[in-house]
């Protein structure tokens, strides 16, 4: 009678266990669901609507905010560049002349109404050299704004892949369940039979109770993911995000050297240290004529009351130029403000180059890491591992193996394949950083891995 009591009460633990960890499970699928915009795929072998890397590239370009505000600091700094290259706006002035208080009338002989206009000249070609460096600043902040694009799109791009981690380890936790549950039975049934242990089915159930934990632990880095990719967006907060889908990434890595030529010559932010290099330089030999005298041309026309009740007409010319005479604190200072900015700008473009060089080492050994591994779990690790739960198995079953090792044996192949997907994810990941480091696309965002089409038609052909 205690014993009936016993197998009931474990069966019941397991099956409330089970339901536990399968809802936990497939709690995010629904939730996935929510359609990413028009252009969001859906695969309907598995029933959840995913999304291409390239369709995010293109959601970020056209909604990021940032990015919008770069742009825009980017046309504000070319609308500059034709203000520098005008002189100062001539002056017109309109004069009354000697005119008598508290009447307001003309004084004789010497009363007039008078009209001037005068004109300041720069001499020197100090217009063009000043064109010449806010051609350059413009150049660079438009520069500057591509660096910016690119960086929400690598930003978009690491949460894409953490976002594809997280789900595929969901599903894995979803099959481990599942397994489990199998594992479960067999257990249970032979505990029935008197050739198993109540501890078997008791640590089968406390198994499938960590995983169902691990699922709300995934859910919850799942929701602040799609988080940070609203955020991206400028979506709501409560907008949902589909299951990303990987991208097929290029069969050989391109040469390190290749690499940093490529970033040297087209990485926004080098481009933008160069342009403003040179908007120095302007600004340097421009600083360097502001000691020449500027050029003050006036025409004047006046007229008064002639003796004889006509009127008479007076005109004048007039020169003047620009006394330096503060020049020791004023133009001379100048001088060393814009050679100490030139100086600065040409360690700033040091800098970002040594950086960009060591970031590509940074990633091309991520990259080169990740691609081996992944290769070596794919091929070695993963097959193995299979074929050992596959033998403690049917070893468990005729009782020649302990129930603890084909639950360990079953438990490291779930980790395998969490430790493969992230690996996979590391590649984009560092496919990712190169693309903003050289600035150019190295993969096809638009493609989808032929491991993911491989999963796609299995999972059909399972249906």
């Amino acid at each position: 009678m205690l014993q009936a009591f016993r197998k009931k009460t474990i069966t019941s633990i397991a099956c409330a266990s089970i339901l536990v960890g399968i809802a936990a499970v497939n709690e995010p699928v629904t939730a996935q669901s929510s359609t990413f915009d028009s252009r969001t795929a859906r695969d309907t072998s598995i029933g959840v609507a995913t999304v291409l890397l390239g369709d995010l590239y293109t959601q970020v370009q056209q909604r990021n905010q940032r990015s919008a505000a770069a742009r825009s600091l980017a046309q504000a700094a070319q609308a500059r560049v034709s203000q520098a290259t005008r002189p100062p706006d001539p002056q017109l002035q309109l004069g009354f002349m000697n005119y008598s208080l508290p009447s307001l009338r003309p004084m004789d002989k010497i009363g007039m109404v008078q009209l001037q206009l005068m004109q300041m000249l720069p001499l020197g070609g100090k217009l063009a050299l000043a064109g010449r460096a806010a051609g350059a600043v413009a150049s660079a902040t438009a520069e500057r704004a591509k660096d910016v694009a690119l960086d929400a799109r690598s930003q978009a791009a690491m949460s894409f892949y953490d976002l594809y981690t997280t789900d595929q380890s969901l599903g894995v936790a979803r099959e481990t369940i599942r397994l489990l549950h199998d594992i479960g039975s067999i257990a249970e049934a032979m505990y029935r039979v008197g050739d198993g242990r109540q501890t078997d089915v008791l640590r089968a159930n406390v198994e499938i109770a960590k995983m169902a934990e691990d699922t709300l632990r995934m859910q919850a880095m799942r929701q602040s993911m799609t988080a940070r990719l609203n955020a991206l967006l400028d979506r709501q907060l409560e907008a949902g995000f589909g299951t990303p889908l990987l991208p097929r990434f290029p069969d050989s890595i391109p040469l390190r050297s290749w690499l940093d030529s490529v970033a040297f010559g087209e990485r926004p932010i080098v481009r933008a240290g160069l342009d403003e290099v040179r908007a120095a330089e302007a600004s340097e030999k421009l600083a360097r004529k502001e000691i020449i005298p500027d050029l003050t041309l006036g025409a004047q026309y006046g007229q008064q009351r002639g003796d004889m009740g006509g009127t008479d007409r007076m005109g004048s010319l007039m020169f003047g130029v620009s006394l330096p005479v503060f020049a020791r604190e004023r133009q001379f200072k100048m001088r060393e403000e814009a050679a100490a900015m030139k100086q600065m700008t040409q360690a700033d473009l040091a800098a970002m180059r040594a950086e960009t060089r060591g970031k590509i080492g940074e990633a091309y050994a991520a990259l080169t890491r990740a691609r081996s591994l992944a290769r070596l779990y794919r091929t070695t690790v993963l097959p193995q591992a299979e074929a050992t739960v596959e033998s403690a198995l049917a070893a468990y079953r005729v009782g020649t193996v302990d129930f603890m090792t084909l639950l360990d044996d079953r438990m490291i192949v779930n980790k395998y394949q969490q430790e493969l997907y992230a690996l996979e994810a590391d590649q984009g990941k560092a496919w990712a950083d190169l693309e903003m480091l050289t600035g150019r696309a190295l993969i096809d965002s638009n493609s989808i891995s032929s491991e993911v089409s491989a999963s796609a038609a299995t999972t059909r052909g399972a249906k």
